[in-house]
């Protein structure tokens, strides 16, 4: 009884640490697009990305990477308020309402979210896999 207490402990233990890295990898994510960290991007993305913006346009990890590069995707703030994470074997999801200010190919913009992110454990580290955004009228 007492060794399975000390592995349901170590279960527990193991995934709260993995919620923690994973929200902390979302920090880091958001933190590298306002500072256009391409080289801090390159090692979050997974190479198969699907990164959904909330105005209908997908971008590849190539494709989004260069968008910052050449900053024609220009990020000024990212205030994310209360995610979530759920954590399953090798994949976790994140959920979010954020403010997002910047510039794109259509302008300035000054957006109201809700964030939706996919990660996966590949090789043993956490890669973002997908990336959607819905805009919406106020935040929480």
């Amino acid at each position: 009884m007492l060794l399975i207490r000390l592995l349901l402990l170590t279960a527990l233990a193991s995934f709260a640490q993995d919620k923690a890295f994973v929200l902390a990898l979302d920090k880091q994510w958001s933190d590298a697009i306002v500072k256009s960290d391409t080289a801090t991007l390159e090692k979050l993305l997974a190479d198969d990305l699907v990164y959904a913006h909330a105005t209908g346009i997908v971008d590849t990890k190539k494709s989004y990477i260069a968008k910052i590069k050449e900053r024609r995707q220009v990020y000024k703030s990212f205030e994310q308020r209360n995610p979530v994470v759920n954590i399953y074997k090798d994949s976790a999801v994140t959920f979010s309402h954020v403010r997002v200010t910047g510039t794109n190919q259509a302008g300035a913009f000054d957006d109201k979210i809700m964030l939706i992110h996919f990660w996966v454990k590949q090789n043993n580290a956490w890669r973002l896999a997908g990336h959607q955004t819905t805009k919406i009228d106020k935040l929480p």
